[in-house]
């Protein structure tokens, strides 16, 4: 496997970890009814993927391509999308079925929607919010053509 793909994936999996960690903390303090609370969610995501680009760049010990960057953090925050997303649905199905039903209210009564909705929305916004944190940081850590060309 790709030495970038490892990297990748090894903080997906660390970032879920986080992210489900920080879930159940919340949930401890009975806050997780708290729409505001997943803001920090992409905080750790945006962590989670700076971190990945800073050890893909510390391996190649050069700067790294704007693909190969966005393509690290987008891989890393759809691993870390797809397991968070994963632990979320059997939540909501299986330990909290109220849970969904408390979140959404009356956004979905007469539609008969159940936690399918919620679990829809977390996975969708996670796949946004590591393509959008991915781009966004690739404009830190892309390598900058301007200084070079004024020095001549």
């Amino acid at each position: 496997m790709n030495t970038s793909i490892r990297i990748a994936i090894r903080y997906g999996i660390l970032m879920a970890i986080t992210l489900i960690a920080y879930f159940l903390v919340v949930r401890l303090f009975d806050l997780h009814e708290n729409p505001w609370l997943r803001l920090l969610n992409g905080i750790v995501m945006g962590i989670g993927i700076t971190l990945a680009i800073k050890h893909y760049q510390l391996v190649q010990h050069e700067a790294v391509s704007y693909v190969n960057g966005i393509k690290i953090g987008i891989i890393s925050g759809f691993t870390a999308t797809f397991i968070f997303t994963l632990f979320m649905a059997i939540y909501m199905y299986h330990i909290d079925p109220e849970f969904a039903q408390t979140i959404l209210g009356q956004w979905f009564k007469n539609y008969d929607a159940g936690p399918a909705v919620l679990v829809f929305v977390i996975f969708i916004e996670g796949l946004a919010s590591s393509v959008i944190l991915s781009l966004a940081l690739m404009q830190i850590f892309k390598k900058s053509y301007q200084s070079q060309q004024k020095k001549i």
